[in-house]
């Protein structure tokens, strides 16, 4: 089969599209799965780059869809021939892949594999933020910083049917476009501006935000804890543009009794049966359309390093894909 090598960390060019040798029968509480696609995330980002821990050489990617081959010894869930789809599996970007029968959940009739495949990371992501992180309820204002990329679009939409007032930062005039199509009420261009935090306090009469949902990092992080009201929370749920440094938590104290999370998708899907569900609300909310979901980009497994550029350049809006 092929897949995709990384033999040491560093840019995309360190991906290898190579030849590997078929994971041949599963064992125990595995399911060896034919892969239909594969989402690109920033954590594969991280990954390579060396941010996060990654243990080489190895196939990367986490996030796929298939069509199941073969089952291991204990497998009770799945049988030959079942659509699926799973999250946090290393080792995705290939053509078969041997997939925990845990990490792993059925695809509905109704949604087509392509989507199954990039829908679920930020899918999840997009509803522990808006039903757990800080569940913000009905007449809140938030700051949804990146609003058109992959999880800002799911979440402002989830966020908006909770009847939750939803400004946006964006890059661009086409990205606001998108972003206000997607429910923002409000949208900040953050590269026409010097001043994110006074623009957001304007548009709040002084007040500030109830909460920031940041996944930009670096770039946003003061911008976030200057945006917050009062008790206000920051939810900081990645860092596209790099990682924060190590904070002052007395900056909580004097910007007004803040709150700061950092969450990670594996810590809101511990079980089974709350995978299923988070995962059944994310595809429910597909198949009867109050959720739209968009996929940006396909590209070829064998072309993973100009997905890696593209997502790195934060010029896309929606969800990136490789296919066999």
């Amino acid at each position: 089969m092929h897949a995709i090598e990384i033999r040491e960390t560093g840019g995309p060019e360190v991906q290898l599209y190579v030849e590997k040798p078929d994971p041949g029968r599963p064992g125990e509480g595995r399911i060896l799965v034919e892969l239909a696609a594969a989402g690109v995330n920033f954590i594969d980002l991280y990954r390579r780059e060396g941010r996060y821990p990654l243990l080489v050489p190895c196939v990367p990617g986490e996030e796929g869809s298939g069509v199941v081959l073969a089952v291991g010894p204990g497998v009770t869930r799945f049988a030959p021939g079942d659509r699926v789809a799973w999250t946090t599996v290393l080792g995705s970007y290939a053509e078969r892949v041997l997939v925990p029968e845990d990490k792993a959940v059925v695809v509905p009739d109704a949604i087509d594999l392509r989507t199954a495949g990039g829908v679920l990371v930020h899918g999840m992501t997009a509803h522990f933020l808006a039903h757990d992180s800080y569940p913000a309820r009905a007449g809140e204002t938030v700051l949804v910083h990146a609003a058109a990329g992959g999880v800002g679009l799911l979440l402002t939409q989830m966020l908006k049917r909770r009847g939750v007032r939803v400004i946006g930062t964006v890059s661009t005039v086409e990205k606001e476009r998108t972003a206000r199509a997607n429910g923002c009420d409000e949208v900040v261009r953050y590269t026409e501006t010097d001043d994110l935090a006074a623009e957001v306090r304007a548009l709040t009469g002084g007040e500030g935000v109830h909460a920031v949902y940041d996944g930009v990092g670096a770039a946003t992080f003061d911008a976030s804890l200057a945006s917050l009201r009062t008790r206000g929370t920051l939810v900081l749920f990645g860092g596209a543009s790099g990682a924060v440094p190590p904070v002052d938590v007395m900056r909580l104290l004097w910007g007004g009794s803040l709150t700061l999370t950092r969450p990670y998708l594996e810590h809101f899907r511990v079980t089974v049966e709350e995978f299923e569900e988070r995962a059944g609300e994310v595809f429910r909310g597909i198949v009867d359309g109050t959720l739209s979901f968009t996929v940006a980009g396909t590209y070829p497994l064998s072309e993973a390093h100009r997905a890696h550029t593209a997502l790195a350049s934060r010029g896309t809006s929606g969800k990136l894909l490789l296919v066999p």
